[in-house]
C-alpha cells in the first residue's frame, strides 16, 4: 500500500562545496553527523518525458532508509507531495495509477539514472529532536534513453521534519548564504540531470504565444481545463478533498466552452467530445452529490436538540452517507477505463488540430461577446419563467434548469474576461453569486428527496419518523426563504447582464 509524506526542502549550489556549521541557528541547539549515505535512483518517464514535463518525479531507489519508489507531486516552490510503495522491479499498479492521466497507453521506462554520495548532518533542538536534515549530495547523472550522456555536480539540501517549523528554513537559508551558498537554479535533481544531459538542449516545446485571436482565446481556456483534468486525476484517486468538486468543474467549463464558442470551433467536429464531458461530468457527480448530500443533512441533524431525535436517525443517515465509498471505487474504476482515457486523447487531439471557423481568426472582442450574449438571453429567459411559476416541483426543475444555463454564461464570460475585461469580470461576479444561491436551492431539494426516502423506509421498519419531517420542514423553510431571495438576486445580476 503506497503512504504520501509532505517534503519541505530547499536545495543550494556552493562554490566549495561545503556545509557551514548550523548551531546556534534558531532553535537548532546540536548537528549531528550521520555518516555517508549511497543513494542510487533511477527515474522513470516516458520517452517524450511526459512527467518531467508536469514537473513530476517517479524513482526507484536504494539506499537510505527509505528505499523504494516514490512519486512526487509539486505542492508550491520547495513542498512536494511525496507517494511511497515498498521496493520491487516494475513499478507498483497504485503509483501507477497515479500518472495514468498523463502517461495514457505509453510506456514509463528508465531515463535517468542519479547515484548520490550523501554527507548528512541531523539538526536537533534542546531535547534531541529532530528539526531537519542537512547534507552535502555529491551526484553523478547518467541518461539512459538515446545516445546517452552524464553529468557531475554537489549540492547542499535542507529538509524539514515532518511537523517542522517552515520559519525554521529562512533562518537556515540566512546563515548558508552568508557562507557563500545560493539557491539551486533547478527545482529538483532530476530537472538538473536532464537539462545537463539532454542531447538536444534546444529541442524543448516552446510556451504557447499570447493570445491575439477569438481562436486563441478560447482554445487557451480550453487548454486550461484539459490541464486541469489531467492535474487533479491523482487528487481524486487519492481522496484529497474537494479535489472531485473542482474535477467535475473542470469537466463542466470544457463541455460549455464547446457549446458556448460554436462560431469558433466547428460543433460537428466538437460534439461528441463534449458529450465524452458530459459523460465524465456525471460520473464525477455522483460521489460529490453525495457528498454534499451527506454534509447538509448531518449538519442539519447535529443543530436539532436531543430530545427532538426519535429513533435511530443518526445510524440511518451515516449508513446511507457510508454508501460513498462505494461511489469512490466506482469513480476510480471510470478513472481507469479506456473511455476515459480515450476522452483525454480527444481532447489532446483537438487543442492540437482545432476546428476552426472563420470567425476564429477575426479579433476576439466582438466575435466572443456575441457568443456570451447568447447564452445571457438564454438564461434570461429560463430565469424569467422559473419566476413566474409558483413554488412546486414544476419551478424547482425551472430553477435547475436556470442553474445549469447561469454556469454556462458564468464559464463563457471567464474564457472572454482577457479579451473583454471589467464587463466580463462582473458578469462572471454575478453569475457565481446566482449559481451558489441556485446550488443551495437545489440541494434543499434534493436533500428532502433523501429525507423521504429514508422516513419511508424508517416507516417501514417500525421506526418513528418524526426527526425526518422536522429535518424535511427546515429544508423547505429554507427553500422558501432562498425563493424570496431570489428576485432581488436576478435584478442585481441584470446589470451585469446589460453591461
Amino acid at each position: 500500500m503506497a503512504d504520501a509524506k509532505r517534503e519541505i526542502e530547499r536545495k543550494y549550489e556552493s562554490d566549495d562545496g561545503g556545509l557551514p556549521d548550523l548551531t546556534g541557528v534558531g532553535p537548532v541547539a546540536s548537528v549531528l553527523d550521520r555518516g555517508l549515505v549511497e543513494l542510487d535512483a533511477t527515474y522513470y518517464d516516458t520517452t517524450d518525458e511526459r512527467l518531467a514535463a508536469a514537473s513530476l518525479t517517479l524513482r526507484r531507489r536504494t539506499g537510505g532508509s527509505d528505499a523504494g519508489w516514490h512519486l512526487k507531486f509539486p505542492v508550491a516552490p520547495g513542498v512536494r507531495d511525496e507517494i511511497r510503495a515498498p521496493l520491487g522491479d516494475t513499478v507498483p499498479e497504485q503509483v501507477a495509477a497515479l500518472v495514468r492521466s498523463r502517461v495514457r497507453d505509453r510506456a514509463l521506462v528508465p531515463l535517468v539514472r542519479l547515484r548520490s554520495a550523501r554527507d548528512v548532518r541531523h539538526l536537533l533542538d534542546a531535547r534531541g529532536t529532530l528539526l531537519a536534515e542537512a547534507g552535502v549530495d555529491t551526484v553523478t547523472a547518467e541518461r539512459l534513453t538515446g545516445p546517452g550522456g552524464t553529468a557531475r555536480w554537489t549540492e547542499i539540501e535542507v529538509e524539514l521534519a515532518d511537523d517542522g517549523d517552515p520559519a525554521l528554513l529562512d533562518r537556515l537559508e540566512k546563515r548558508l548564504r552568508a557562507a557563500g551558498a545560493r539557491p539551486s537554479a533547478a527545482p529538483s535533481k532530476l530537472a538538473r540531470a536532464l537539462a545537463e544531459t539532454a542531447p538536444d538542449p534546444t529541442g524543448r516545446p516552446a510556451a504557447p504565444a499570447a493570445p491575439e485571436t477569438a481562436g486563441d482565446h478560447v482554445l487557451a481556456y480550453l487548454r486550461a481545463q484539459r490541464d486541469a483534468l489531467v492535474a487533479l486525476d491523482p487528487a481524486v484517486r487519492r481522496g484529497i478533498p474537494d479535489s472531485v468538486h473542482r474535477m467535475r468543474v473542470a469537466t463542466r467549463r470544457a463541455r460549455s466552452t464547446l457549446r458556448t464558442f460554436t462560431g469558433v470551433l466547428d460543433r460537428a467536429v466538437t460534439g461528441p467530445v463534449g458529450a465524452e464531458l458530459k459523460w465524465l461530468a456525471g460520473e464525477l457527480g455522483t460521489e460529490r452529490d453525495q457528498e454534499v448530500l451527506a454534509d447538509r443533512l448531518t449538519t442539519a441533524l447535529d443543530a436539532l436538540p436531543p430530545a427532538l431525535v426519535a429513533g435511530p436517525v443518526p445510524e440511518r443517515l451515516t449508513a446511507w452517507a457510508e454508501a460513498r465509498r462505494g461511489a469512490h471505487a466506482h469513480l476510480t474504476g471510470v478513472l481507469d477505463s479506456r473511455r476515459y482515457l480515450a476522452l483525454l486523447d480527444a481532447l489532446d487531439a483537438l487543442l492540437d488540430d482545432p476546428p476552426l471557423r472563420r470567425a476564429a481568426g477575426r479579433k476576439p472582442k466582438k466575435t466572443l461577446a456575441k457568443a456570451v450574449r447568447k447564452d445571457e438571453r438564454k438564461l434570461t429567459a429560463l430565469m424569467e419563467h422559473a419566476l413566474a411559476l409558483p413554488p412546486g416541483q414544476e419551478r424547482d426543475r425551472a430553477l435547475h434548469e436556470a442553474r445549469k444555463k447561469a454556469k454556462r454564461t458564468r464559464y463563457a464570460a471567464e474564457a472572454a474576461t482577457e479579451a473583454l475585461g471589467a464587463p466580463a469580470r462582473a458578469l462572471t461576479k454575478a453569475m457565481k453569486g446566482l449559481t451558489t444561491l441556485l446550488g443551495d436551492h437545489q440541494d434543499s431539494v434534493m436533500a428532502r428527496r433523501v429525507l423521504r426516502e429514508l422516513a419511508a423506509v424508517a416507516h417501514a421498519a417500525g421506526e418513528s419518523a418524526f426527526t425526518y419531517g422536522l429535518l424535511y420542514g427546515g429544508q423547505e423553510s429554507h427553500a422558501a426563504r432562498l425563493e424570496a431571495e431570489l428576485p432581488g438576486r436576478w435584478k442585481e445580476a441584470g446589470t451585469a447582464l446589460s453591461g
